[in-house]
């Protein structure tokens, strides 16, 4: 694998939502990144419809449907629908098929009927929990294989939330120890995606489908998450910037094996992404609220392909169930996008979605089109290994951080920044050091098997 060695823009004011340099064109005509931008809805079944595949296969079919509908009742004329694995749907691998396939069936139907152009998206959900299987030898493992292969017949998109370096990354999320981050999410993370992703981009080509992308959600999430608003001190919200800059390097990893986008909307790293590659990307930011709350609900949609909500739960409301509503709203917000952009008032809309957020904190702030070309570019500058480029850009995110005065830090805060910073600095200048090191380091966390990474 070739890691990345230039930057797709030449800086942040070429990056813009809606576009992006290489488009994706699914099989019945939705472009992504090809000029606007389009909603992607989330739909997700309630507890119990799980059961049975004809229970799951019917809540699946009303809540995706549901979507589809209020499109055409409203006059969105585009939508992807993504569904995120529940876990019987990967550990049944036909499951997960079955329900591609009815989607595909009702995209079909509602393109015919109402000119609807619409596109699926299957996430196969990551079963392999580092500290309870072999990473790459269990049945969990050939599962999720497997369903890469069933959907892949009949989805738009396939796409995976990967565990790699889950293990190491809890043990030092909660030490606050930035070390180890870089070692979970950069090396053993880049490491399994490497392993993974070879193999989804062989599946997606050999049926005609499109390999989307990943996310680091089962890390720089959960330090973002645990960072919290502005009450909430768990995890410093500087600590959980440096935890996103870091994982740029893992998850750039799936574009590098042959990956085309669209990515996946939790990834917040996408606007990085992005800078580097030029695919097309999903992001999630204020309609995500149903699902998790942030503090970067609108900028994180300043250079967006695809337009999320992050997951609903199908439920009733007042104006129809949870993913119909949903849709709507998704639809609206990117009605206004693509209205600007038609009208020659893009920059201006973009510098108010940056501008309202651009402060709110670290997270908000290293996501902003220009720190994040800044944080991509010290990536490929930096390519000599995983590591290396991970460890590059968690220092320039903190020289970002610490060098605008305007980005207002508590003591608390700065001080534990200047002492990551040192801890970087620190850190051995080579990748192979670096490894040795942190196996002697943490060669005995619960469930860390180095063969699982090839190591």
């Amino acid at each position: 694998m070739k890691l990345s060695s230039s930057m797709a823009y030449s800086s942040a004011d070429e990056m813009m939502f809606g576009t992006a340099k290489y488009p994706v064109e699914t099989k019945r005509g939705l472009k992504i990144g090809g000029g606007h931008v389009i909603p992607e809805i989330v739909p997700h079944p309630r507890p119990g419809s799980e059961k049975t595949i004809k229970t799951l296969l019917r809540e699946y079919e009303r809540a995706n449907g549901d979507a589809l509908e209020r499109c055409v009742i409203v006059g969105h004329p585009y939508l992807q629908v993504e569904n995120e694995h529940v876990f019987q749907m990967t550990h049944n691998p036909k499951w997960g098929g079955e329900i591609a396939a009815q989607t595909a069936r009702q995209m079909d139907d509602y393109k015919e009927k109402y000119g609807l152009i619409s596109a699926y998206r299957a996430t196969v959900a990551d079963l392999r929990k580092p500290d309870m299987v072999g990473m790459r030898d269990s049945d969990y493992t050939r599962e999720v294989l497997e369903s890469f292969e069933e959907c892949a017949k009949y989805a738009d998109i396939i796409s995976i939330e990967s565990m790699g370096g889950k293990e190491i990354f809890d043990h030092a999320i909660i030490r606050n120890d930035v070390g180890g981050l870089l070692f979970g999410q950069a090396v053993l993370g880049g490491l399994d995606m490497e392993w993974m992703w070879t193999q989804i981009v062989e599946i997606a080509k050999k049926h005609g489908c499109i390999p989307g992308g990943d996310t680091n959600c089962a890390e720089a999430n959960t330090a973002m998450f645990m960072a919290g608003g502005f009450i909430s001190k768990d995890v410093p919200h500087t600590l959980a910037a440096l935890s996103r800059a870091i994982c740029v390097s893992r998850s750039l990893v799936a574009y590098e094996c042959g990956a085309t986008g669209p990515s996946k909307d939790c990834a917040y790293e996408d606007p990085i992404i992005k800078s580097i590659t030029g695919i097309p990307i999903a992001t999630e930011g204020k309609t995500s609220a149903c699902a998790h709350s942030d503090l970067c609900g609108n900028v994180i949609g300043a250079v967006c392909d695809l337009w999320s909500n992050e997951a609903v739960e199908y439920h009733d409301m007042f104006g129809a169930s949870t993913t119909a509503v949903f849709t709507e709203i998704l639809g609206y917000d990117v009605a206004a996008m693509n209205s600007s952009i038609d009208l020659g008032y893009q920059k201006e809309f973009q510098a108010c979605l940056i501008n309202s957020d651009r402060y709110r904190g670290p997270h908000g702030f290293m996501l902003c089109p220009d720190n994040a070309w800044e944080i991509g570019k010290a990536v490929v500058d930096n390519n000599e290994s995983l590591y290396v480029r991970g460890k590059a850009a968690a220092v320039k995110c903190g020289e970002l951080m610490l060098g605008d005065p305007n980005l207002k830090l508590t003591n608390f805060e700065k001080e534990s920044l200047e002492a990551y910073m040192k801890d970087l600095e620190a850190l051995p200048d080579k990748e192979e050091d670096f490894i040795d090191l942190s196996l002697k380091k943490y060669g005995k966390v619960k469930g860390f098997k180095p063969a699982s990474y090839g190591l």
